[in-house]
């Protein structure tokens, strides 16, 4: 996909990640994970991110996201599929490269490992996996990599294949600037984990739609949400809020990585055999997975 079809494809509907079925031993699961994928493309998700951070990048090693990558493209169908990419610069270069080769139709990049580095060294780390390929790469701005409006500007004269830009970090001062000055050069994707309780924010900040994590067991509703945000159906959209993902934020605040834990535990709800997830997280209690259960349940009739 050349990178401007793939701009306007970020930019078209809601965007997803599903996460990455695992085997009772820990191994990449490719059946139960490309059923899942399948499934999910028959909702309204413009866009998949495979090996993405609900998929547990962190945890999968480099010669396993281009399998991924693979089992995404072939469950897909004509959805375009995204792969995670990150970590130190030589890392993240192979890794786009790999993933370019295995028919990722872009590159999502990830922040690099541990250390927080200067603008001049975001650029250059930035600037090495766009060269490294020639599909279309979108940035993540979170924890230690956060890139001022004037390196992003640098960034999109320097790589034009550069074309999108997500935002994990919740300032929204600092998105509105770059919003405002990149303008139409990229697609602004919301990234906050539970991304909809953010929404409202990043749509008047310029944001044109996020990922949602809860449309890998709740596509339905995660659709009506989006539609109805866009349509600026506030009392739908509250109404949602307030059944569905005000008290899902609560189970997912009972641990620290629940944000992708309680995702897994809820398309093992609906179904799917995605398996457990790896350390360094841990999965639901029994009782939290009966909340969930509760919750989804509960959300049928919203």
């Amino acid at each position: 996909m050349h990178p401007q079809d793939l701009k306007s494809a970020l930019g078209a509907g809601l965007l997803s990640f599903p996460v990455t079925a695992f085997d009772a031993a820990g191994s990449f699961a490719p059946g139960p994970y490309e059923a899942h994928v399948d499934w999910l493309a028959t909702f309204e998700a413009s866009v998949l991110f495979a090996a993405g951070g609900t998929g547990e990048f962190f945890s999968l090693s480099p010669a396993e996201v281009p399998d991924v990558v693979r089992a995404a493209k072939r469950a897909a169908g004509t959805t375009p599929i995204v792969a995670g990419c990150g970590y130190g610069t030589r890392i993240a270069v192979d890794l786009a490269r790999s993933a370019q080769e295995a028919g990722a139709d872009g590159i999502l990049l990830l922040p690099h490992y541990l250390i927080d580095a200067p603008q001049e060294g975001l650029h250059a780390h930035v600037k090495a996996v766009c060269d490294a390929v020639d599909i279309g790469v979108m940035v993540y701005n979170r924890d230690n990599a956060i890139l001022r409006a004037d390196t992003l500007m640098r960034l999109c004269d320097d790589c034009p294949n550069l074309v999108g830009f997500k935002d994990g970090s919740g300032d929204i001062g600092l998105v509105r600037q770059i919003t405002a000055t990149a303008g139409d050069r990229l697609t602004y994707l919301g990234g906050m984990p539970t991304a909809e309780l953010f929404a409202d924010a990043y749509l008047g900040a310029g944001f044109t739609t996020y990922s949602s994590a809860v449309f890998n067991f709740v596509p339905a509703l995660a659709v009506d949400f989006y539609k109805n945000l866009r349509a600026g159906n506030r009392a739908r959209t509250e109404e949602i809020l307030k059944g569905f993902f005000y008290p899902f934020m609560q189970i997912r605040n009972r641990q620290k990585g629940y944000a992708v834990s309680a995702i897994k535990a809820g398309v093992r709800r609906v179904g799917f055999d995605a398996g457990p997830v790896r350390p360094p997280l841990v999965d639901l209690s029994k009782a939290e997975e009966g909340m969930l259960a509760d919750l989804i349940e509960r959300a049928k009739s919203l």
